[in-house]
């Protein structure tokens, strides 16, 4: 069976909107929707994780250093280093999060 991405999650005015899709020891794959202006503050994980922009744009912030990721473009996030994610626009992004290999 296949899935169409941005229209397996909807946008919710002012909010941050969670679908995990799949989750085992390996790790997680995890379908976001943010409103445009919502953030997650800067944290660490000990696991990376690859975060591919399905729609619209969103800033990403890896170790103070700020990188814009747009429709179609992703970034790799290191483990154990800070990282935020800032809305630019309304943003529906998957996130990859590996614990193993």
């Amino acid at each position: 069976m296949t899935h169409h991405l941005a229209n397996s999650i909807l946008f919710q005015d002012d909010a941050i909107i969670s679908k995990t899709l799949v989750k085992n020891s390996g790790g997680t794959i995890t379908l976001f929707a943010f409103d445009k202006g919502q953030a997650l503050s800067e944290h660490t994980t000990p696991f990376e994780a690859f975060f591919f922009v399905v729609e619209g744009s969103a800033k990403v912030t890896i170790n103070k250093v700020d990188h814009l990721v747009n429709t179609g473009e992703y970034i790799l996030l290191p483990a154990n280093l800070p990282h935020a994610v800032l809305a630019e626009s309304k943003v529906k992004f998957l996130l990859t999060m590996i614990k193993q290999l």
